[in-house]
């Protein structure tokens, strides 16, 4: 039993990590934090907590973030994903996608959003 967690590279960031590693403490299973970001993953503050593997996005010409976190997913044989969400106005909604959503949407196995402030 493996968590995967979405971790972007914005304010949702620590949210979802954090959330990750409870998601993995309760469950009693290791945490797999998938960088959406540019910048290296910082995990040094959760570290020990729970057993981390990071998986690193090489920058903007690397695949989609969407595709990466489903195919650790398979690769893994995760139970769950956890992400982190934010209101959107209805402008962001209809010119920008969403990765939440469209996580929301195609993951193959249960998702845990929690929100951000």
């Amino acid at each position: 039993m493996t968590i995967i967690v979405a971790v972007p590279g914005t304010t949702e960031g620590p949210v979802a990590l954090r959330a990750g590693v409870e998601e993995a403490k309760a469950l009693g299973t290791d945490l797999v934090a998938v960088n959406l970001g540019i910048a290296t993953l910082d995990v040094s503050e959760v570290e020990g907590e729970v057993p981390i593997t990071v998986v690193e996005r090489t920058g903007r010409g690397d695949r989609d973030p969407v595709d990466a976190v489903l195919d650790e997913i398979d690769e893994r044989g995760a139970t769950r994903l956890v992400i982190a969400v934010r209101r959107r106005s209805l402008v962001s909604k209809a010119v920008l996608g969403s990765v939440s959503q469209r996580l929301i949407l195609n993951s193959p196995i249960p998702v845990l959003a929690v929100k951000s402030d």
